[in-house]
């Protein structure tokens, strides 16, 4: 099938989900686009992917990794960037919105939301946790 979807195609209401991570963990969600039939994967050899956590405490944008694959995408927040999400040791020390972004490049450019959401940091109370 010819990559020359749009929005409306796919839905334009953006699926809205709830990750839960864990302070200072490494996180990762794989987000996977299906054909009609919710068996064959959709071609997605065109798009391209962007991840973003928003973290109000300190007004700061945290690029999530994307790595795309033949009709998914994995996103991860890595370790590094989640043990600056918070503070304290309550069962949830952060809320963050996040989303998925796509660009399609076919023969015009559009991009498409398809995941928002938001991540629930949950404390850490290890020793040596931060």
């Amino acid at each position: 099938m010819a990559n020359s979807c749009s929005p409306e195609i796919f839905g334009a209401d953006p699926v809205n989900i709830q990750w839960r991570i864990v302070r200072g963990d490494e996180a990762t969600i794989k987000v996977e686009f299906f054909e009609n039939d919710e068996i064959t994967y959709y071609d997605t050899d065109n798009w391209t992917y962007k991840a973003t956590a928003y973290d109000p405490s300190g007004d700061i944008l945290d690029s999530l990794d994307c790595v795309a694959s033949e009709g998914y995408v994995t996103v991860t927040a890595t370790s590094e960037i989640t043990s600056n999400w918070g503070s304290g040791f309550s069962a949830t020390v952060a809320e963050l919105p996040f989303d998925v972004q796509v660009t399609i490049s076919s023969t015009e450019k559009t991009i498409w939301t398809p995941i928002i959401g938001t991540i629930y940091v949950l404390g850490n109370v290890s020793p040596g946790s931060l």
